[in-house]
């Protein structure tokens, strides 16, 4: 291979390295993390709804915390406790962001997009 090559290559290698280095290093990286929405007992004040699933599926959070939802889907979705008019954040826009109140007693609470009802979490207060 010329030399030249040599180098195009390795300043293409360097700069993937360093993209691939950046896209985890943020604290939004983390909290959006894993993309599946498959995780269980993360401790945080924020669900991301992306691809249709929530990230993380199970958030622990204290009595009475805020918690932001951020929506990345191109349709709408809520976060909605299945029971007890626990919690619901109404129609989350896409591209848009909205809250709730996590509710003050301690316990498990299921919730689900109320527009699409396969997306399902739980909130757990400690």
């Amino acid at each position: 291979m010329p030399t030249r090559a040599l180098r195009c290559a390795a300043t293409v290698g360097v700069l993937v390295l360093t993209l691939a280095g950046c896209s985890g290093s943020g604290s939004a990286a983390k909290a959006a993390a894993p993309s599946s929405g498959m995780s269980s007992g993360v401790t945080g004040s924020q669900i991301v709804i992306s691809n249709f699933a929530f990230s993380p599926m199970d958030l622990t959070v204290s009595p009475g915390q805020k918690v932001t939802v951020v929506n990345h889907d191109s349709t709408a979705h809520t976060v909605t406790a299945s029971a007890g008019n626990a919690f619901d954040t109404g129609d989350i826009a896409p591209g848009r962001s909205g809250t709730f109140t996590a509710p003050t007693k301690p316990g498990s609470y299921h919730y689900l997009c109320s527009i699409h009802q396969f997306m399902q979490g739980t909130v757990t207060v400690r």
